[in-house]
Order: structure tokens, then C-alpha cells, then sequence
């Protein structure tokens, strides 16, 4: 990563994934989707993280060096820039419940670097960006399909 140039890059994205307390029943199937990613240059993972929040509030920071039994997720850790901050975390960490444990994804859309780039090049800047939650489609769907059927 210390070779890339910014020009290199593309849009860069990131998540969040929760479970709630005693919800959480992880076998692996989250990281062979994302190493598959990863191997087919659709993404390029930049941080990876684990956080926690204890019943009091605390939360808690983990990197995957810090977690037992996360070998299949330590293989995608050789191109990390760790780039989430400590008030990343701070912040990131307000919004779980207690007792929870999230997932923390920063990703480079790799697939996307040659678009950006020739943007760039054109005098181009990425001024808005956004995701529209899966729910609030299938909301609007669902409100549509009501409405029609009324």
C-alpha cells in the first residue's frame, strides 16, 4: 500500500456489522465470502476490525492479531492500511448496544479505481456519495405493493 499513489485508488466505503448479545453464531462463511472479493480485485481491504461494548457501556477495540480463532480473516490482512482512528472507534462504538459485538469493514472499490481515476484526470472530484439501506427499498416496495393492491 505504501507504493499507491492516490490517483490509484477508488472509492473507499466502510460498514458496520452488529450482533447483538448471545446472537452472534460465526462459522467462517462472512470471511470466504469477503476473501473471495478480495481474490477476484472487486475490493481491497483496508482496516478490519472487531469492536465490543460490555454491558456498562465500555467499549473495547480488537485488530485481528488480538482475536483467537480468526485465521481466516488474518489471510486478508496483508494489504491493511489500518486507517479507523481511535475516535473512529469512539464513535463507531456509541452507536452499538451494550453487550454487542460489531464487525468493522473499510474497503477500497477496487473495481471502481479506473473510473475514479479518469474522473481525476478530467478535472473530476467526488463531491456526494451515499448507500440507500436494503430495508428502506424493501420498504418503499412493500409500501407500493400495499398501495396498489388498496
Amino acid at each position: 500500500m505504501a507504493d499507491t499513489t492516490m490517483d490509484e485508488f477508488g472509492p473507499v466505503d466502510y460498514l458496520v456489522v452488529e450482533f447483538p448479545a448471545g446472537q452472534s453464531s460465526y462459522d467462517g462463511t462472512m470471511a470466504k465470502e469477503l476473501a473471495s472479493l478480495v481474490d477476484r480485485g472487486i475490493i481491497r481491504i483496508l482496516d478490519l476490525m472487531v469492536l465490543h461494548k460490555d454491558d456498562d457501556g465500555a467499549i473495547e477495540a480488537f485488530e485481528l492479531e488480538d482475536l483467537e480463532g480468526a485465521d481466516d480473516l488474518r489471510v486478508l490482512e496483508t494489504e491493511l492500511a489500518e486507517i479507523l482512528a481511535a475516535e473512529d472507534v469512539e464513535h463507531l462504538g456509541h452507536a452499538l448496544e451494550n453487550g454487542s459485538t460489531a464487525g468493522v469493514l473499510v474497503w477500497e472499490n477496487t473495481w471502481a479505481t479506473p473510473f475514479a481515476s479518469a474522473a481525476r484526470h478530467a478535472g473530476g472530484q467526488l463531491v456526494a456519495s451515499g448507500r440507500i439501506p436494503i430495508q428502506a427499498i424493501a420498504a418503499q416496495m412493500e409500501a407500493e405493493a400495499a398501495e396498489e393492491g388498496a
